[in-house]
C-alpha cells in the first residue's frame, strides 16, 4: 500500500478501534499462482501486535479453508470512513483556486497466516464470540442459546472456524492532514452535512492534530 508519511498511522489503539468498528475484511491470498479474494467479518481477540489473533468462520463450501493447507501469506484489508472531498469544501478555494478533488479514507492491512478448525467446540466458540460482539449494542441482544440447540448443532456442521495470526500491521488514515487548519475545518463541515459521510468527517476531526 502506498502510504505518504502524512497519512501513516502508527497508533495501535486507533488502529484497533478502527478494525473493531469495521470488521468486514477483504481477505487476499495467493494459492497455485492465482489470487483469491473474499469478504469475511473478523473479530479481534487480542491486540494488534505480532502474534495477535483474529477469529472468523466461513461456510464449509467456501474453498478458502482448503487453500490454507498451502500455507499462503494472507492479507486482511479493513477499510472505511470513505468519502469524496470536493474542492468547494476548502476556504482556500476562494483565495487562489489552487485546489483539486481528492478522496479521504482509512485502510488497515494485516499480514499473517490463517488456520482452520472443524472442531465443534472451536466453531461454537467463534460463533458465540462474534454474536456477542455484534449484538452487544442492541436493546434486546440475540443469543445463540435463543435458538434450539439441535438447530445450532446442525448449522455448525456447515461452517469452518478460522483463526488469523498476525505478523505485521500497516495503516493509512488519509484525512486531509496535509491541508491547513482552515481547510480541514471546511472538510469536516462539508462531510458532516451528509449522513453517509459523517464517519469520514469524524476521521478528519480525529486526525486534526
Amino acid at each position: 500500500m502506498y502510504v505518504p508519511s502524512a497519512f501513516t498511522e502508527t497508533d495501535l489503539g486507533k488502529i484497533e478501534r478502527f478494525v473493531d468498528e469495521h470488521p468486514l475484511a477483504t481477505v487476499v491470498l495467493v494459492a497455485d499462482g492465482q489470487p483469491y479474494v473474499d469478504h469475511i467479518p473478523f473479530m479481534r481477540v487480542s491486540g494488534l501486535t505480532s502474534g495477535g489473533q483474529l477469529i472468523a468462520h466461513v461456510a464449509k463450501a467456501n474453498m478458502i479453508w482448503k487453500l490454507i493447507d498451502q500455507n499462503p501469506s494472507v492479507v486482511l484489508v479493513f477499510t472505511g470512513a470513505s468519502a469524496y472531498v470536493s474542492p468547494s469544501f476548502y476556504p482556500s478555494k476562494a483565495v487562489n483556486h489552487e485546489v483539486v478533488p481528492t478522496w479521504n479514507y482509512a485502510g488497515v492491512h494485516l499480514r499473517g497466516k490463517l488456520r482452520y478448525s472443524h472442531d465443534d467446540g472451536d466453531k461454537r466458540l467463534v460463533v458465540d464470540r462474534l454474536t456477542q460482539k455484534m449484538e452487544t449494542a442492541r436493546a434486546v441482544p440475540w443469543s445463540v442459546t435463543d435458538a434450539p440447540s439441535a438447530y445450532i448443532a446442525k448449522m455448525l456442521t456447515g461452517i469452518v472456524a478460522l483463526t488469523f495470526q498476525l505478523e505485521s500491521v500497516e495503516a493509512k488514515f488519509k484525512a486531509s492532514q496535509n491541508k491547513s487548519v482552515d481547510d480541514r475545518r471546511g472538510v469536516i463541515e462539508g462531510l458532516s452535512a451528509h449522513a453517509l459521510t459523517a464517519d469520514a468527517a469524524a476521521l478528519v476531526a480525529d486526525n486534526a492534530s
